[in-house]
């Protein structure tokens, strides 16, 4: 397979998995950039020639993310007009798209350089879940670190509103959010009492909520048709403004040694983090992060137990697997799976 095929093997696959979940214009996108991309512009050269490997570099949401980040600005009233909530076709999106490059291809261009964030805060649905279960288990209040945390967003999740199907709900009613998430199977304790006493993250390419332009390219990588999700991170960005939170901007290693060698509160359970993030840290990363925890695990007691939290893809399409892990007995115990947009959650 050359180079070229590879891309467009790419983009094909993010457009099935688009249909999936239901996001049929990004995965017309997908398609109509599949088939009418060309190396007559810098933006159409550099995907098609793309340099690494385009599926862990997700090549075809990069191309998603730019344009939609192109349509939302105003700068291209015709391509906003293809856009939804408005009607469009393959043909009416490609001549609105060729429009565009011809004035704009060097911002599309540029934005191919950052890696997709979503920053999808209804796997909060999942998060919540596993921390109940640690909350039952260890009877601690929790500190939190998350490593890819990109906004942070997912780190507020004991202070969002929960719909959680079947007439069962968790957090108050005057949360800046409610996110819905259809919980099935042998489900976590909702009556578990949940403290969060601190929480703190980090992120190679940290989003600052308060910055209007980080609000902006963290909004359009979510699928332009999906307005529930745009509403849902809009919000969750505004609370975090409001709380002036931001993430470190740090290598995941760098930080989660420094944090972890900070001695941890008696009667707090230290938990780390991490939702769809494993696949995209490079191995010698993955390694230290490993190291760091087995030593935390070896040091961890009843009186300041330490956990691993992780929702993650494995080998079944179409959700992640997720993973508690408790020290000192340092048993993983697998929770469950959740839908890669937080939709539900299948505990097992």
């Amino acid at each position: 397979m050359t180079k070229t095929e590879r891309v467009l093997s790419q983009f094909a696959d993010q457009a099935r998995a688009s249909d999936q979940l239901g996001s049929p214009f990004t995965a017309m996108l997908c398609r109509v950039l599949a088939a009418r991309l060309h190396a007559g512009t810098h933006f159409g050269r550099r995907i098609l020639e793309w340099e690494g490997d385009p599926f862990p570099d997700n090549v075809a949401l990069r191309a998603c993310g730019a344009l939609h980040a192109l349509a939302r600005s105003g700068w291209e009233p015709n391509l906003t007009r293809v856009y939804p909530p408005n009607p469009t076709s393959e043909t009416a999106l490609w001549v609105a798209i060729s429009d565009a490059l011809q004035h704009n291809d060097a911002f599309l261009t540029e934005r191919l350089d950052s890696p997709p964030q979503t920053n999808e805060v209804a796997r909060s649905g999942w998060i919540l879940g596993a921390m109940l279960h640690l909350s039952s288990i260890t009877g601690r209040s929790l500190e939190v670190l998350e490593i890819g945390a990109s906004a942070g967003l997912n780190l507020a999740f004991d202070e969002y509103r929960y719909e959680l199907g079947n007439g069962r709900s968790w957090g108050p009613l005057d949360a800046p959010l409610t996110v819905e998430c259809a919980w099935r199977g042998r489900t976590p304790p909702l009556d578990a009492p949940l403290a969060v006493v601190s929480r703190a993250g980090c992120d190679l390419r940290p989003v600052d909520p308060g910055n209007p332009d980080d609000r902006a390219r963290l909004a359009s990588y979510v699928w332009a048709d999906q307005l529930h999700r745009m509403h849902r991170v809009e919000a969750a960005l505004a609370h975090a403004a409001r709380h002036h939170r931001t993430v470190d901007g740090a290598d995941a290693a760098d930080w989660i040694e420094r944090k972890l060698t900070v001695p941890q509160l008696p009667g707090v359970a230290r938990v780390v983090l991490h939702t769809i993030v494993w696949d995209y840290i490079p191995a010698p990363v993955k390694t230290r992060i490993e190291a760091a925890l087995a030593a935390a695990g070896a040091a961890a007691t009843p009186q300041r137990p330490f956990a691993r939290v992780s929702a993650e893809p494995d080998a079944t399409r179409g959700s992640a697997r997720l993973d508690l892990t408790v020290w000192p007995q340092g048993e993983t115990v697998m929770l469950g799976r959740g839908d890669f947009h937080g939709r539900w959650a299948e505990w097992a």
